[in-house]
């Protein structure tokens, strides 16, 4: 495997890396890669698999069910319905306060 390095200064660093380190500019710059890689990974959040991905899709879908499974939907939604479903009532009480 080849990796071209096609800037003066990447070649430049990983020159000076290798003085400093006594490796050879292969293991300086894997080394670097590995370690750089490793701190990308712990610093970003996890993106969820595609399994993940489904499982909640399937428990929106559930909850989804079961909520217009016990909802009376030839009647208007109450303002106290709306106000504990968008979190009103809390906004209020903690403004009140």
């Amino acid at each position: 495997m080849a990796l071209s390095i096609k800037t003066e200064e990447a070649d430049r660093l990983a020159r000076e890396l290798s003085r400093l380190t006594g490796e050879s500019m292969t293991e300086a710059v894997t080394k670097s890669l590995r370690e750089r890689l490793e701190r990308e990974k712990t610093t970003r959040p996890k993106r969820p698999t595609k399994k993940e991905r489904a499982e909640e899709i399937a428990r929106i879908k559930a909850w989804l069910a079961e909520t217009r499974k016990n909802y009376d939907f030839s009647r208007p939604v109450t303002k106290a319905e709306y106000d504990e479903v968008s979190g009103d009532n809390d906004l209020l009480k903690a403004m009140k306060r």
